[in-house]
């Protein structure tokens, strides 16, 4: 077996980009339970930007934005709204994976450096990705702080956690003809394999189509889906996302919890739209799956969605996009040994996807 050359610890964390930090941190406590743990802004010596780091389980997000229009991140907001600018891996070694991944063809935006406070030291580093979207390493093993110099600890309360343990998956949407290509970078430059691929007779209906490669690191402990759209009678979800985000992106990011029952009650209770499918969908999933140990009463009420394959079954979710855009949403995801993506759900879920772009005009 090969040496993995980049050995991934896990997600360190995911930084939006977005136009008012303050309201999309309001925004993430009240309704998904994420926490308020650090914040870098004016206060702390930061003159054109200020970021929230909100924490829940093993998800941290870092919500940033501009203190003026000549920003990085404001033209990044005029052109794709609120989205996912970084997706950060810890690592062991910041400059080894940025030494492996640039000797492989990575496009190096920022070398290995460090930052450094009383707590200690982070060692960062980043990679272009698809579109505007880059990889930032981290490097926090000799880091004692709330999250990184430069971030003062925030000592808020908070709203009650959803539930939400980790995240599962980060799902990448790209244009016709570029799947291949991004599966083949991640191969190369990161020595991730493929651990599925679905085309579009796995996931279309009459009118919409796409296909999907799922790349996963060595240790399993980082999965990225890539999408494309495929050819189709109406437009595709994929395309409307690459049409409002003005380019390729994040999609969506799976989150996992020990409880999806739990977790998505009290996010109906906190106003989250959730993407509905028809009931006649849980009387098919009765007879194709059968006794699982659920409850498909419960299951049903609340919209969940179940798929089984070999190794287990899942239990899962997606919201509708949380800003106006049609753009970036959220998957609830619970695991029950299953290590898919839920392709039996895929077609009732296309069905639902396209009703809400017929009722925003996109289909």
């Amino acid at each position: 077996m090969a040496e993995d050359f980049l050995p991934i610890k896990g997600y360190d964390h995911v930084e939006f980009y977005v136009g008012n930090a303050k309201q999309a941190a309001h925004f993430y406590d009240k309704t998904f339970g994420f926490k308020p743990i650090a914040k870098r802004g004016l206060e702390t010596g930061c003159r054109d930007r200020s970021s929230y780091v909100m924490r829940q389980g093993k998800v941290t997000f870092v919500l940033t934005s501009a203190y003026g229009p000549d920003s990085e991140i404001a033209r990044h907001c005029a052109l794709h709204g609120d989205g996912v600018k970084a997706i950060a891996l810890e690592v062991n070694d910041c400059e080894a994976a940025i030494r492996e991944t640039k000797s492989r063809g990575a496009t190096v935006l920022k070398p290995a450096s460090a930052l450094e406070d009383e707590n200690g030291q982070v060692v960062t580093g980043e990679i272009l990705y698809a579109g505007d979207t880059i990889f930032r390493f981290v490097e926090r093993k000799n880091y004692r702080g709330a999250f990184a110099p430069g971030f003062a600890p925030i000592e808020a309360t908070g709203s009650d956690a959803v539930g939400f343990t980790s995240i599962d998956h980060i799902v990448t949407n790209v244009y016709l003809g570029e799947m291949d290509y991004w599966s083949d970078w991640y191969a190369r430059t990161m020595g991730f394999t493929n651990l599925a691929h679905f085309t579009d007779k796995d996931i279309s209906t009459e009118y919409s189509a796409l296909m999907s490669k799922v790349m996963e690191n060595g240790t399993g402990k980082t999965k990225f889906p890539i999408n494309e759209p495929a050819d189709g009678k109406k437009k595709s979800q994929i395309e409307e996302y690459l049409d409002f985000y003005q380019g390729q992106g994040v999609q969506h990011i799976a989150m996992t919890t020990g409880n999806i029952y739990d977790t998505v009650a009290e996010l109906r209770q906190r106003d989250i739209d959730f993407l509905r499918v028809p009931d006649t969908y849980y009387e098919y999933m009765r007879d194709r799956i059968g006794d699982v140990g659920e409850d498909w009463d419960r299951l049903q009420e609340l919209g969940i969605l179940v798929d089984k394959d070999d190794d287990g079954y899942l239990l899962q979710i997606f919201t509708t996009p949380v800003q106006d855009r049609p753009t970036l949403f959220f998957e609830v995801i619970q695991r029950h040994g299953s290590r898919g993506f839920g392709i039996g759900n895929f077609k009732a879920l296309f069905v639902s996807i396209e009703q809400e772009q017929a009722l925003r005009g996109n289909l």
